[in-house]
């Protein structure tokens, strides 16, 4: 079979793309590298890109850290809330702002945009004062709580996802929903049994985005989890490492080594339903 031969053009793009992809994996690179070094070799005034003498003294002291496992099941349970939660929501309302007409749906979606452009940092303090005193009247959601950091990331998670799904659901014909109600499906029947499959890869897409985000948050949890330690989530355990007669860089890396690998593994999981797209729903 013969092939088609490569011209400048493309020899350039697989150039370019082999060069973003160096400067993107370069940081995963120097951070697992970190971790696996020696003491001396992190702080060495020369550093090298690789090691004779890797070790896992890093490893082991992040792992002996008496709450490291707490944390790690707190940041697993509000991040899988937050996108079990963001995803159900996020369906059904990118369901109703795109199949039915109301009053100021226009105005809502508006909203629904412009509540992404507002910056995190921006809402910290007025969050902070409206769970403190949320606290006071609604138990499991005040400060101290894990209900602190799943409600503000479920709020921020949302808007990109309903904007997102909006997409998906639109392309979905809706010739294929009538002829769904001829062939006697009800609406919830249309809505879980068909469409939902069909925009899988967009909940996908934005489970994903939630999943990182909350994961990986330390604003939230350095500001909402307060004096209740036992509450805190993994982003706090780098705290652990850093020290007035000097900060453990071997176990800071290591740390954050540990702190990837469910977000890969995550990834890894739901790749294959993130490329894919719709099908098997056409009617003859």
């Amino acid at each position: 079979m013969s092939t088609v031969p490569r011209g400048p053009g493309r020899l350039a793009a697989e150039a370019v793309a082999l060069l973003a992809a160096a400067v993107t994996a370069f940081p995963l690179f120097w951070m697992v590298l970190s971790a696996v070094k020696p003491d001396g070799e992190v702080r060495s005034d020369r550093p090298r890109p690789w090691t004779l003498h890797p070790t896992l003294g890093s490893f082991r002291r992040v792992l002996g850290q008496q709450d490291f496992g707490r944390y790690f099941l707190n940041s697993l349970l509000v991040a899988g809330t937050v996108v079990v939660a963001s995803a159900l929501v996020a369906f059904l309302a990118a369901v109703a702002v795109t199949r039915f007409r109301f009053r100021l749906r226009t105005t809502l979606l508006v909203m629904v945009l412009v509540a992404q452009t507002v910056p995190v940092e921006a809402l910290a303090i007025p969050l902070f004062f409206v769970l403190r005193d949320a606290g006071a009247t609604v138990p499991g959601v005040g400060l101290n709580t894990l209900g602190a950091l799943i409600l503000p990331h479920l709020a921020f998670s949302l808007p990109f996802a309903i904007w997102m799904l909006r997409g998906f659901v639109k392309a979905v014909p809706e010739s294929l929903e009538e002829a769904a109600y001829l062939d006697g499906a009800s609406r919830a029947r249309f809505l879980w049994g068909i469409l939902f499959p069909l925009v899988l890869p967009g909940l996908v897409a934005t489970s994903v985005f939630s999943f990182i985000s909350t994961w990986n948050d330390f604003l939230f949890a350095k500001s909402f989890i307060i004096s209740a330690t036992e509450n805190s989530t993994l982003p706090m355990a780098l705290l652990v490492f850093f020290k007035d007669e000097g900060n453990d860089w071997g176990g800071i890396m290591a740390a954050s080594t540990l702190m990837t690998v469910p977000v890969l593994v995550f990834f890894v999981l739901v790749q294959r339903r993130l490329v894919s797209g719709p099908g098997g729903a056409v009617k003859d």
